[in-house]
């Protein structure tokens, strides 16, 4: 099993204004997490792993021996003692640490077994063996296709967003969490999976073939007026020094558009990385755990002086708004778009002895400037909901760039 990615943005297993703050996107077969920590290979598992997710406010119990425990959250040692004991009667150690996760009101808090989080892993490499599509859970635990990856197979097979997915080689996946639908997916290359739809009343029974498969989180263009146009779809691997190369490309004294909208997170790492890019060093966040204040900081040396616009919706979350919040914060960048999704809790992966991880929620993170997002989300400078580029175009052009 791989070491813990640590401070991760993971996906859940919400549909989108399903309830309260939403829908975390998931990777069925294809992987498009929401963010972590790297701290490279042989790292060990629970040295320094931290989530950041949206946890709803409340009150509750407020410490334990592991230090102050946020409110409607599982205690790490009767989680990690419940698992032990399981194991020890020859009991699945992940169901008895599920059942205790539950229990405690730990709303976002998960139990994944190695397959789940390998899986995990690689998607926060940016690659993956699956067959390209993503998918939600719906509040009445309903699997529906929130997108399908152009040339995959899933897409060479017709499936297509709003797509209910019913099973997986005649397993049913309704009521399933979403990490449980990507391990079913998962397989090697090369063999088979039976997937059963439904769409607009008829059922479909298609069968692909997994394949290996790579996303491409930075894509960049230009804008006539030499306006470049930075896409991040998600912080994977090697997805900020892409954001560094793209503006040291960028035409001098060009404006650019930086695009986090639906980027729903990735390794933070990754996602400070970005922020570098436009900042000399300086602070990008604060966050706590267990009551203890820790800060992410830019690197020095970045592009203070380009235009700079960066464009929001409701699928930016978790690192994507990390991001926003310090350009945002630190002055150095107009939101143009829509409130974001909001995502601010804390949480810490651990090992348990079958090898399942526990995730349970520690803390929150804030902007330079002391924002919570947890739940709110940030508000854009200029609010947008369509023609969002050309709101932009007019933001730059008004600092004098483009035609």
């Amino acid at each position: 099993m791989p070491a813990l990615p640590a401070f991760c943005l993971r996906p859940r297993d919400q549909r989108r204004g399903a309830v309260l703050t939403l829908f975390f996107l998931a990777a069925v077969g294809a992987g498009a997490c929401t963010g972590s920590w790297d701290f490279g290979p042989g790292r060990a598992a629970g040295a320094a792993g931290l989530v950041v997710r949206t946890e709803p406010a409340g009150t509750g119990p407020g410490a334990s021996a592991q230090g102050p425990r946020v409110a409607g959250t599982a205690d790490r040692d009767a989680v990690a003692r419940a698992a032990a004991e399981a194991v020890a009667e020859g009991k699945s150690a992940k169901s008895a640490a599920q059942e205790v996760v539950s229990r405690s009101g730990d709303r976002w808090g998960a139990v994944y077994d190695q397959g789940e989080y390998e899986a995990f892993a690689d998607d926060l490499d940016g690659h993956w063996t699956g067959v390209g599509l993503w998918a939600g859970r719906l509040r009445d635990g309903r699997i529906e296709i929130d997108r399908v990856q152009p040339g995959g197979p899933a897409a060479r097979a017709g499936m297509r967003a709003g797509d209910r997915l019913l099973s997986i080689d005649g397993q049913g996946v309704t009521g399933l969490r979403v990490a449980e639908v990507v391990t079913l997916l998962r397989g090697r290359a090369g063999t088979p999976v039976m997937l059963k739809l439904t769409r607009g009343g008829g059922d479909l029974t298609e069968t692909v073939r997994r394949e290996e498969l790579r996303s491409d989180p930075v894509t960049v263009r230009e804008l006539p007026g030499g306006i470049t146009v930075i896409k991040v779809a998600s912080f994977t691997r090697g997805s900020g020094d892409r954001v560094r190369s793209a503006v040291r490309s960028a035409p001098p004294g060009a404006g650019v558009m930086l695009d986090l909208r639906g980027n729903t997170g990735g390794l933070v790492t990754e996602a400070v990385t970005a922020a570098s890019a436009f900042l000399d060093g300086g602070l990008v966040a604060t966050y706590d755990v267990r009551g203890a204040q820790r800060a992410l900081y830019a690197s020095p040396g970045g592009d203070t002086a380009r235009p700079l616009v960066a464009l929001i919706d409701g699928g930016t979350m978790s690192a994507a708004e990390l991001v926003t919040g310090a350009l945002q914060d630190r002055g150095r960048a107009v939101a143009v778009g829509t409130r974001t999704f909001g995502k601010g809790s804390v949480q810490m992966p651990t090992e348990l002895p079958d090898g399942s991880v526990a995730e349970l929620t520690v803390g929150t993170y804030r902007t330079p400037a002391g924002r919570s997002l947890d739940g709110g989300g940030i508000t854009p400078d200029l609010a947008a909901a369509d023609r969002v580029e050309e709101r932009a175009r007019t933001v730059l052009s008004g600092i004098g760039v483009g035609p």
